[in-house]
């Protein structure tokens, strides 16, 4: 099709949004009939989302910019089995209880880049558990197992990868698509929504959706996939090597996620302010165009507005000030991440590899040698030589000991 009219799709087509759609033409129709109701999917397996669903979150909160209503579908039913999408083994089974804290966690998330009420475009959160909790299980095979064949379930990569390692595929995970696709049949049923949205890893499972919308409601449905994205470098977005990037504060500090951003790749800064900010295209334009020491005013940039929509404009100042101080003045910011140690270990002098894997900046004493040998290891600003160099209270500066690995990472390691 010619380049679509609807404002929603302008935007994810211009910015990157956009994998794959079943009948684009068909939904910038509908778009411009006017409002329309459509969701993401989210399993609640942790109290926090991470960035790996921050594209999804974009999509949700830029479908509630053009005009349109945002469900946000939190799965309290099908978490309980675990979408088997690209995973060699079943997920870890998770309470009740479990799920209810996550979903409260991940709800928080949510309040700070959509506007939920009653009005025609606010945001809702629905859990499926609330239908299907209900579920008659063998009128369920009657009426919507018939539409699904065992022989094209087999074919979709979330069934087909584990089956080709020779890795179990319980029961229970084989029903997950058939679930899926019947939360949008009963979206529709329930509040008429139209488009599903999802991780281009879900495209199999959200055609099933659209599929059964037309067989069993002779609805017109729709379906948009999102690019899986990694890094530049190859990394998935949303891990680094000391774990998850998350959204909440509670998990993960602003200043670490500011910094996250701020470490982006040099080749990565024009495509994140596109997908993960609401910057003008052409002021992106612009900065990433900048190279060399440039380049770093950018991913600045970069981290003060992703940092702002996650956790406000005061908390995106602060953490900027903090890398000011530390990076630019060479200070000890009180606002960096702070590890406390038991003061009995300082008194008798830590050694300083034993120091670093303490404060949680390498994963072993094996790597805190080799970082120190190569000379990326800091003590108070000033390089770490002997990896065997006690650590003691002689060295606490304002009470704490200020310790880095590289240029980016600190952490001030307090005793207590």
């Amino acid at each position: 099709m010619t380049s679509p009219t609807s404002e929603f799709l302008r935007v994810v087509t211009e910015r990157g949004y956009l994998h794959q759609c079943t009948d684009l033409a068909g939904l910038d129709r509908r778009l411009n009939d006017g409002p329309a109701t459509g969701y993401i999917g989210f399993d609640a397996t942790a109290r926090s989302l991470h960035v790996g669903s921050l594209m999804q979150i974009m999509l949700l909160r830029w479908w509630q910019k053009t005009g349109n209503k945002p469900i946000v579908l939190m799965g309290g039913g099908t978490t309980r089995i675990g979408d088997p999408t690209g995973r060699d083994e079943a997920r870890k089974m998770l309470t009740d209880a479990d799920i209810a804290a996550n979903i409260a966690g991940i709800r928080t998330v949510f309040d700070r880049y959509l506007a939920f009420g009653d009005g025609p475009t606010d945001a809702a959160m629905v859990n499926n558990a609330d239908w299907l909790d209900q579920i008659n299980y063998i009128a369920f095979l009657r009426d919507y197992g018939r539409h699904f064949t065992i022989n094209r379930m087999l074919t979709f990569d979330s069934v087909k990868l584990r089956l080709e390692r020779e890795q179990a595929m319980t029961f229970l995970e084989f029903n997950y698509m058939i679930l899926q696709a019947y939360d949008f049949a009963e979206l529709w049923e329930r509040r008429r929504c139209v488009l599903q949205m999802g991780g281009s890893d879900q495209w199999g499972n959200i055609v099933n959706g659209v599929e059964l919308g037309r067989r069993v409601h002779q609805a017109e449905l729709f379906g948009l996939t999102s690019p899986l994205l990694t890094t530049s470098s190859g990394a998935k977005m949303g891990k680094t090597a000391n774990g998850a990037v998350w959204l909440n504060a509670d998990m993960l500090s602003p200043w670490e996620f500011w910094q996250y951003w701020r470490n982006t790749d040099d080749a990565d800064v024009g495509r994140f302010l596109r997908l993960y900010t609401e910057l003008p295209l052409d002021e992106i334009a612009r900065l990433e165009q900048l190279r060399d020491a440039e380049i770093n005013e950018a991913k600045k940039i970069l981290a003060n507005a992703v940092t702002t929509l996650a956790h406000g404009a005061e908390a995106a100042a602060a953490a900027a000030e903090t890398a000011r101080q530390t990076f630019e003045q060479g200070t000890a910011a009180a606002s960096l991440p702070t590890v406390d140690l038991p003061a009995a270990e300082l008194a008798g002098g830590l050694p300083a590899f034993a120091l670093l894997v303490r404060a949680g900046l390498v994963a072993s004493n094996g790597e805190a040698k080799r970082l120190i040998k190569g000379g990326g290891a800091r003590l108070n600003d000033e390089a770490l030589t002997d990896e065997t160099r006690a650590v003691t209270p002689a060295d606490l500066r304002d009470g704490v000991v200020k310790l880095a690995a590289g240029k980016k990472r600190i952490v001030l390691v307090k005793p207590v």
